[in-house]
């Protein structure tokens, strides 16, 4: 537990979100030092608690959480309520106005017959910001759809550019689609709610799965909306620079990423290559054009050393380049140690998790991470009877019914 300041310190979110780009947004909300509420099912909890192996290990050796839960749950309370039962969405509706933002990512208009809509909880808190995270948006023909971030990265285009020229398209390993959409939906919550502190104003926010992925086709959604031309699958190569690719080494990869041509000119002199002056090579798009002829050239050369003696010459020379790393080689990296990227965590079970932490460096109001992912229902008594004033006999009424 730390006493340094936090950005969002006082701000409550209650966050009926599971999966991952929901509780990607309010994990990040809580880093940042909001107080988050995430709603579970009774007996169940999110989805993801179950989605493995791996599972983090109890101390005396059973299974525990998934690992995919610990990777987007850090810095919330668990509290099981089912507000499929009456009595359950009472509770959350007395919930709402202690809070100033809520997430969740139902499908369209499926809190509406609970009560737990905007146009409802806005009615008693007039400055509730509400983020809506779906997989097609609230309005279009496929609003009603149930979305998940593989189905979106095919209808999104970034499989089509995923891949090698020939064969099947791909996904990407991570799932970009939900992380992205849980950065946007952060953005506009911060925003939402500086508005809302200005002038009391809440509103509803509207974040799509799709509507992100589309959004971050970025240049080369772009390049095709110029051009009207459809980009192409390259494999590890760039559509609009050259070279910018993976070459093989004597023993291994390495990752060559000149960005300029001055980089371009730097690469050749290291790599004793006389193709700087070769008009088929000597500016970016005169590379790109001839890219065949240049990936066969410097890889003929690249082929005859190790990773490390290219990585060691080619940053020596000011040229941008990496080995592909393992992930038990990212973890043992010393600059990404050095940069604290991985953080350890006691669970209340005495459970020690590591994870890896919140990436942003802020010099007055840091991330800090103050709760490890929480058990399942840990916090169920304590915040009901912190913000409703539930006592005894309620409680026992609530779990008699299966509320809680």
């Amino acid at each position: 537990m730390s006493t340094s300041k936090s950005a969002l310190e006082g701000i409550r979110v209650l966050d009926l979100s599971r999966v991952l780009a929901g509780p990607w947004a309010t994990q990040i909300l809580g880093d940042l030092g909001a107080d988050v509420i995430k709603i579970e099912k009774p007996g169940a909890g999110d989805d993801t608690r179950g989605w493995g192996p791996p599972f983090v290990k109890k101390p005396d050796g059973a299974d525990s959480d998934a690992a995919y839960y610990l990777a987007a749950n850090r810095n919330k309370r668990s509290v099981t309520i089912d507000f499929a039962k009456p009595e359950g969405a009472a509770l959350l509706k007395r919930l709402a106005p202690h809070c100033q933002i809520l997430v969740e990512n139902f499908k369209t208009g499926g809190l509406k017959k609970y009560g737990l809509d905007y146009e409802s909880l806005r009615a008693a808190n007039p400055s509730l910001v509400y983020c809506s995270i779906t997989g097609f948006g609230q309005t279009g023909p496929y609003a009603r759809r149930p979305g998940y971030d593989y189905m979106i990265q095919a209808m999104g285009g970034l499989m089509s550019l995923t891949g090698e020229p020939v064969g099947e398209p791909m996904k990407s390993a991570v799932a970009v689609a939900d992380l992205f959409t849980g950065m946007y939906a952060v953005t506009a919550i911060l925003a939402a709610l500086r508005h809302a502190e200005r002038t009391g104003e809440g509103q509803h926010i509207d974040v799509s799965l799709l509507d992100c992925q589309v959004a971050m086709l970025a240049n080369l959604g772009m390049s095709y909306l110029a051009s009207h031309q459809t980009p192409v699958r390259l494999g590890n190569a760039h559509a609009s620079i050259a070279p910018y690719q993976v070459f093989p080494t004597s023993d291994g990869h390495v990752v060559l990423a000149v960005g300029n041509d001055e980089q371009f000119h730097h690469f050749c002199a290291a790599a004793n290559l006389p193709l700087a002056d070769d008009p088929r090579f000597a500016r970016n798009a005169a590379r790109v054009i001839h890219r065949t002829e240049l990936a066969a050239a410097i890889g003929a050369v690249m082929i005859r050393r190790p990773t490390a003696y290219w990585i060691e010459t080619l940053e020596a020379a000011s040229v941008p380049c990496g080995p592909i790393n393992t992930l038990p080689q990212v973890f043992a990296d010393p600059h990404v140690l050095a940069r604290g990227a991985i953080e350890t965590m006691k669970r209340t079970d005495n459970e020690e998790v590591r994870l890896t932490a919140n990436p942003i460096r802020m010099t007055e109001t840091p991330p800090l991470s103050r709760r490890a992912p929480p058990l399942l229902g840990e916090d169920t008594e304590d915040t009901l009877r912190e913000l409703l004033s539930v006592g005894e006999a309620d409680f026992t009424a609530l779990r008699a019914n299966g509320v809680l």
